[in-house]
């Protein structure tokens, strides 16, 4: 079968563009480079030639494939070049005015047989395509930075777009290495679609000062396993571009979980775009450098001394109650691990055991600690015993009527000045402590699953948690080797209140028949360099548990946008929870 495309234009040698000249020519292909000058071109060409000077010293190429890569590219500032190209890939700023008037150039320019691309992140392809002639023969190419190591390609198809080059774009693209993934023309396409929303929430998050820059972005990072938080993104993708993109997501569906956050807005103003000007949400080294000089390297320290804490209880006899307990006790505090029953205590300890054996199997753990941490942790059945410990963490059901019937217990057996925590993901922390006599003792401290493997834990403080109990938790928290961040008794704390809106973006997308469930995983695994994609996700957490914290995050914050998708309560009321139920988004039953 023909290589598609042996000669291709690529016009715009910026950061992005030059990347993709360079993959072309990787690929053997005749490459045309088009600049808007002559000193642009110049410019240009050193660009390539020092960044393909770079993958030698890095050894993804040899010198002798650079000197043919560099044969294989012209580099001049003379549009009419593009004529003798089969494709043309714009690659010029992003300004709607600016790409129709580079396409109807192109239009007059290149034969009727040429195909003319557009790099846009997140403007029409439609609007672009109707500058031309040939609407068929016109689509989006939206390549990843950096082209050399980002495998994810969108290949954007209008309305107007035929299938035939569609398919001619996407077998480029896998002939370029790249993954392409079809997505339809409406804003952001997929990586964008899901990632601005999510960033742009964020960004509300720290400028309505509930969590701090730093512990949103390391609650992301540890509690999703994801590459980069998401304030730190935003200024390596640069405000000023986020603001765009969003700016034009608002403008196609007026969701205000799409208006861009005012800060983005006095930001951009302020000439503070991120990484490229030196300072953004973080202050850089130098303005292009990614030494943020400004951040705290962990966790803040407490603003009043915390009280002392030794001996531990925990309540609940599953998965969540019994990583904790271990957390405890491999940090050397003696755990009185309570269930409702002897028995099921037991059980839990038995578990805990097995943990603990695990580690020592993958050599985390010597013979010696697994012995110590073990002989720390008492079951008990019931709760009485639990009258004299420092602190008391609940790991019962995620069930608001049950934590509090159990915080009514612990108030009356647990003796004064001890600490009383939840590890609720999503209920009110507030609602526990009004069923003490004692709220300034109760906080919330939400561990993520597995405890043993996860750093992450949200410390919530709520309207009534003193000072000194929030200090106790934070510095807690960072001795049994965890890391913790600070946050309000509000829906979803961090972790949740962002991740959950954008797997519910994901599931319409999908009900939308917009892109496939493989497409939008692979997307935002290549693109993002998420660990999971959303619908992977979704299984594993469980579609029932997923619906009712967006049903939670919904009766708070009253925002449309955040109203649980309909394919999402459909198969949670059908019985397709996930990997649990052996089938969700996927089939697991036959894997």
């Amino acid at each position: 079968m023909e290589r598609p495309f042996p000669t291709v234009a690529v016009v715009g040698l910026g950061t992005m563009g030059a990347g993709v000249a360079v993959a072309v020519a990787r690929s053997g292909r005749r490459v045309i480079g088009i600049e808007a000058g002559a000193d642009s071109a110049a410019r240009a060409l050193a660009r390539i030639e020092e960044a393909t000077a770079h993958a030698v010293a890095r050894e993804r190429i040899t010198a002798e494939e650079r000197t043919a890569l560099l044969e294989r590219i012209s580099v001049g500032h003379a549009l009419a070049a593009a004529a003798d190209a089969d494709l043309v890939i714009e690659e010029v700023p992003e300004q709607l005015e600016l790409k129709r008037e580079v396409f109807a150039a192109l239009d007059r320019i290149c034969p009727e047989t040429t195909v003319l691309a557009t790099g846009t992140t997140a403007l029409s392809v439609t609007r672009i395509a109707a500058a031309t002639s040939r609407p068929e023969r016109v689509l989006g190419l939206h390549f990843f930075n950096p082209v050399h190591s980002m495998k994810l390609v969108e290949v954007v198809r209008t309305v107007l777009t035929s299938p035939q080059t569609a398919e001619d774009a996407a077998a480029f693209a896998r002939d370029l290495g790249k993954e392409p993934v079809a997505a339809g023309d409406r804003a952001g396409f997929v990586v964008n679609g899901l990632l601005f929303a999510y960033l742009n929430q964020a960004a509300s998050m720290y400028e309505s000062k509930y969590a701090s820059r730093e512990d949103i972005d390391a609650a992301m990072r540890l509690g999703c396993g994801l590459p980069m938080g998401p304030l730190a993104l935003l200024d390596l993708i640069g405000v000023d571009i986020a603001r765009t993109v969003l700016e034009t997501m608002y403008e196609q569906s007026r969701d205000r979980l799409h208006a861009p956050a005012p800060i983005l807005g006095q930001l951009v103003s302020a000439g503070l775009l991120g990484r490229k000007s030196g300072r953004g949400f973080y202050t850089y080294e130098a303005p292009g450098s990614s030494r943020a000089v400004d951040a705290a390297t962990g966790p803040a320290a407490p603003k009043v001394p915390g009280r002392a804490v030794r001996t531990v209880g925990v309540c609940g006899s599953g998965t969540m109650a019994t990583g904790i307990a271990e957390v405890f006790a491999k940090a050397g505090h003696p755990v009185l691990l309570a269930a409702r029953s002897q028995e099921k205590a037991e059980r839990a300890r038995a578990q805990l055991a097995k943990s603990l054996e695990r580690s020592v199997a993958k050599g985390r753990l010597t013979e010696e600690q697994r012995d110590a941490a073990l002989a720390l942790v008492t079951p008990v059945g019931g709760y009485a015993e639990l009258a004299d410990v420092d602190l008391v963490v609940e790991a019962v059901a995620e069930d608001l009527a049950v934590k509090r019937e159990l915080f009514a217990t612990l108030d009356k057996i647990v003796r004064p000045g001890a600490v009383l925590a939840t590890t609720t993901s999503s209920l009110p922390v507030i609602s526990c402590a009004t069923a003490t006599s004692r709220p300034q003792d109760v906080i919330g401290m939400h561990f993520f699953n597995p405890a043993p493997a996860m750093k992450l834990v949200e410390v919530v403080s709520t309207v009534l948690t003193a000072p000194d109990v929030t200090a106790t938790v934070l510095e807690l928290t960072a001795k049994v080797r965890k890391h913790p961040v600070e946050c309000g008794d509000r829906a979803g704390f961090i972790v949740n209140a962002l991740l959950f809106p954008y797997l519910n973006d994901a599931v319409r997308m999908l009900q939308e028949h917009y892109a496939t469930v493989d497409d939008i995983d692979t997307a935002m695994k290549l693109g993002c360099g998420y660990p999971m994609g959303p619908f992977e996700l979704l299984d594993v957490v469980g579609l029932d548990v997923s619906l009712t914290i967006e049903q939670v995050l919904h009766q708070e914050f009253r925002e449309p946008g955040l109203a649980a998708a309909p394919l999402l309560e459909h198969l949670v009321a059908a019985g397709c929870l996930g990997r649990k139920t052996g089938r969700g988004f996927r089939d697991h039953a036959r894997r």
